[in-house]
């Protein structure tokens, strides 16, 4: 069926080309807008429209044809919004009107102009003197594509879910306008945005499974960034003291409702500052976009409630373990170790593994408001600095909403020889298996030795935040081309 409507369209498209016209023209100027026709004239007696001097001119998409034999409306979508136009012979003339019933189908972009009037039922309306063929549609929209719900389709052809829901459309401007706001903030605060590569020659800044590629003329592999950390602080190294970057990162891992192969991040680093200084800001930043986006602190996320006032909570992770199953669980490795395989955690018989894989299975889910959690162990944060009061700790915290990780921050280690040193344990690690350590780094160590001032960083999670802020279930609704298994 699908096939001999696409045949009957290819024969309207060329029978316009033998009566010399074209039917992908670029000629038909807009001059006003859906939603502004309808916010600045609803209101307009029918007498009032009668007397305005103005013609409209609107383009759009055909979305709906209601033929009534010698006249017929129309629903034109255009970026604003939607709507209703009204031909017939009379005004339009015989050869709008012949053309219009010939040759437009549902789909077909249309250029019109006209007056305003209202319908009996009060709809404001156009009434159609001059219409245009500006995009004949080859292929019809889906059926019943007016709230097309088939998830496959959704995210495999965005383009007629764009179309088909409404709503679609206004989670991906809100995700546009919540990257506007946080540019907004760090730029106010003098952040300097930067661009760093994305093609690595050493994959780090991040616990992940990169892509590898190969640059021909250079001979060499090449891993797509899991991170633009180290870059970053290079920057930092070179006196770019306040630096942000917002952009896709990479990373060869599982698909599901959290997590997609590329994703959006920001990561931004400030001289100076300590991770709780960090947390303060970040907290600040958040709780700004949230109340500039939905007008409130407090909204609903799938079944529950979720409050970004200010201040947000603080939750030292060893604290948090110790009340749940008692001090008695850190009394030794191995009483550790069994927890963890009561979870059925691969810990890999490392300590600070152990612990922060518990937690994240035991206290993790439990957190619904906006959350800081401290208190890393410092083998599983090789880039951040060591505690000065508890060395085996880093100065670290997570952000974590609804039993999410949002955000991820450290104050920075800045001591070369220290990070050298991490970095050969972590080589260790990957030795016995562990995929997703950090490499070494020695263009990176030569920067520190540079020295590098003391300086906080933090990464965020675009996508996850746009979720909360639109109500998302999966990351797939707020990405526009997510990753799908072919068909």
């Amino acid at each position: 069926m699908e096939n001999e409507l696409i045949e009957q369209r290819k024969k309207k498209l060329y029978e316009i080309r033998d009566i010399g016209l074209n039917p992908f023209p670029n000629d038909f100027k807009p001059l006003h807008q859906a939603a502004n026709i309808l916010s600045s004239y609803s209101r307009f007696s029918e007498e009032d429209l009668k007397n305005l001097n103005d013609e409209f001119a609107i383009s759009g998409r055909v979305v709906a044809i209601r033929d009534f034999g010698k006249s017929s409306f129309l629903h034109v979508m255009d970026r604003t919004g939607k709507v209703q136009a009204y031909i017939r012979k009379d005004v339009a003339g015989d050869e709008n009107f012949k053309f219009f019933k010939d040759y437009i189908d549902i789909g077909d972009f249309v250029g019109i102009k006209g007056d305003l009037f209202k319908t009996k039922t009060g709809e404001l309306t156009l009434s159609v003197k001059e219409l245009k063929l500006i995009t004949k549609s080859l292929r019809p929209l889906p059926e019943k594509w007016h709230g097309l719900r088939d998830v496959e389709i959704r995210y495999r052809q965005r383009y007629l879910d764009l179309i088909s829901n409404p709503e679609i459309k206004d989670i991906f401007l809100k995700r546009s306008r919540i990257i506007k706001l946080i540019r907004r903030f760090l730029d106010e605060r003098e952040f300097i945005e930067v661009e760093t590569p994305i093609l690595h020659a050493v994959a780090g800044g991040a616990a992940a499974r990169p892509f590898k590629t190969h640059h021909n003329s250079l001979d060499m592999e090449l891993f797509l960034r899991i991170a633009p950390e180290l870059y970053l602080k290079r920057l930092v190294v070179g006196g770019i003291e306040r630096v942000y970057e917002i952009g896709r990162m990479f990373r060869n891992e599982g698909i599901s409702t959290q997590h997609n192969p590329e994703f959006t991040m920001l990561e931004f680093y400030q001289a100076y500052a300590t991770y709780e200084e960090l947390m303060d800001l970040t907290e600040e930043m958040i709780s700004s976009v949230t109340e500039t986006i939905l007008g409130v602190h407090e909204f609903k996320y799938g079944d529950i409630v979720i409050n970004v006032k200010r201040p947000w909570k603080r939750i030292n992770i060893l604290e948090s373990l110790g009340h749940k199953f008692g001090d008695e669980i850190f009394q030794n490795d191995e009483k550790l170790f069994e927890r963890a395989d009561s979870f059925g955690i691969s810990h890999k018989r490392i300590r600070g593994k152990a612990i922060l894989e518990i937690f994240e299975h035991s206290i993790v889910p439990e957190i619904i408001h906006p959350t800081f959690v401290y208190g890393f162990p410092l083998d599983v944060s090789p880039l951040a600095r060591k505690n000065d009061r508890i060395p085996e700790i880093a100065d670290r915290f997570e952000l974590y909403i609804a039993g999410r990780e949002v955000a991820n921050a450290f104050s920075e280690l800045n001591d070369p020889i220290d990070q050298n040193e991490r970095f050969k344990k972590q080589l260790e690690l990957k030795a016995k298996g562990e995929e997703e350590v950090h490499e070494m780094d020695e263009d990176y160590i030569m920067a520190l030795e540079h020295g590098m001032p003391p300086t906080a960083g933090a990464g965020i999670g675009v996508d996850r935040l746009v979720m909360f802020l639109t109500n998302s279930p999966s990351i797939r609704e707020v990405i526009f081309f997510p990753h799908l298994k072919p068909e």
